[in-house]
């Protein structure tokens, strides 16, 4: 089997509906929702099953739900027929709310890192947030694209925030408070700081 076409040797590459540039707006969206699916697969492997086969199984599942939303942001044709569903976002908040229950109640911002596992999660989540901010950027210039991935990805930063928690939490490592922070959680929910807040701590 051979995987090179030397189609894309000039820098355009092919899409659902037509060709574009490599370096458009698109392709650097859907290319990101790729590269958060690498690291959610690397946390897969830094995963030991008799303690996380719950957390393994949820993050398989939304590695095809990653595949399914580079697809509809590549898919330009007239008749979209999108594969990410509102069942999927209905589910990580359930897990979302699952996991915020489990790990210690929070009331500071924390550093990334801690467990393999968790700091995958947290780097996960930072690619999201970025994908993100992409396909805002590709909804202004494409008014006609769906909202469905940009949601899933809000909603899957948030879920990855929560999960790398429940994994240090599992692992009996202590997230780090960053020492400047002011209390941004209440019941487990983030409030919004004030800059009055900000600058007393």
């Amino acid at each position: 089997m051979r995987i090179y076409t030397r189609t894309g040797d000039k820098g355009q590459t092919s899409i659902i509906g037509g060709r574009v540039g490599k370096d458009d707006i698109r392709v650097e969206a859907y290319g990101t929702v790729d590269e958060v699916n690498c690291f959610v697969g690397q946390a897969v492997t830094q995963l030991q099953a008799e303690l996380f086969q719950d957390v393994i199984d949820d993050l398989e599942k939304i590695q095809h739900e990653l595949f399914d939303c580079g697809g509809d942001l590549a898919n330009v044709t007239k008749k979209r027929e999108l594969k990410l569903t509102n069942e999927a976002i209905a589910y990580l908040e359930t897990r979302i709310d699952a996991f915020i229950e489990e790990a210690p109640e929070l009331e500071r911002f924390i550093l990334p890192g801690g467990a393999p596992a968790a700091a995958s999660l947290h780097i996960a989540r930072t690619v999201t947030r970025r994908a993100e901010r992409l396909v805002v950027k590709l909804s202004k210039e494409d008014p006609s694209l769906a909202e469905l991935p940009l949601q899933y990805l809000n909603r899957l930063s948030d879920y990855f925030f929560a999960v790398a928690r429940v994994v240090n939490f599992r692992l009996n490592v202590k997230d780090v408070e960053y020492v400047r922070s002011a209390p941004v959680f209440r019941d487990g929910k983030r409030k919004e700081v004030s800059d009055n807040e900000r600058k007393e701590n």
